[in-house]
């Protein structure tokens, strides 16, 4: 069983900066890829980054260019998202999924984890 885990939330005052953590268990860490997901009150989830099993390749929503950065490392089981210059329209629950398989040509986010809350106030 695949098991995701985040951690680093916190509650950040407007410009500030925080480091999401996220752990996976289940198969080789690199054999995943490894995706970052938000939800807001009264809002949708979401999607904010991925990266693929290498670290090699990584892509945003336009929203958090420039100012958030996705990264890996394979041997610690352990992904990371670092979020700069943080705005209060950043505030929300944080979850990490991992996916190993394709569906419909699109990655399948089958493991989530419990969510990890990020408040950006002053």
């Amino acid at each position: 069983q695949v098991q995701v885990v985040e951690s680093g939330g916190g509650l950040v005052q407007p410009g500030g900066s925080l480091r999401l953590s996220c752990a996976a268990s289940g198969r080789p860490f690199s054999a995943y890829i490894m995706g970052w997901f938000r939800q807001a009150p009264g809002k949708e989830r979401e999607f904010v980054a991925q990266i693929n099993g290498s670290g090699g390749s990584s892509y945003y929503t336009d929203s958090v260019k420039g100012r958030f950065t996705i990264s890996r490392d394979n041997a610690k089981n352990t992904g990371y998202l670092q979020m700069n210059s943080l705005k209060p329209e950043d505030t929300a629950v944080y979850y990490c999924a991992v996916a190993s398989r394709v569906v419909g040509g699109r990655w399948q986010y089958d493991y989530w984890g419990q969510g990890t809350q990020v408040t950006v106030s002053s």
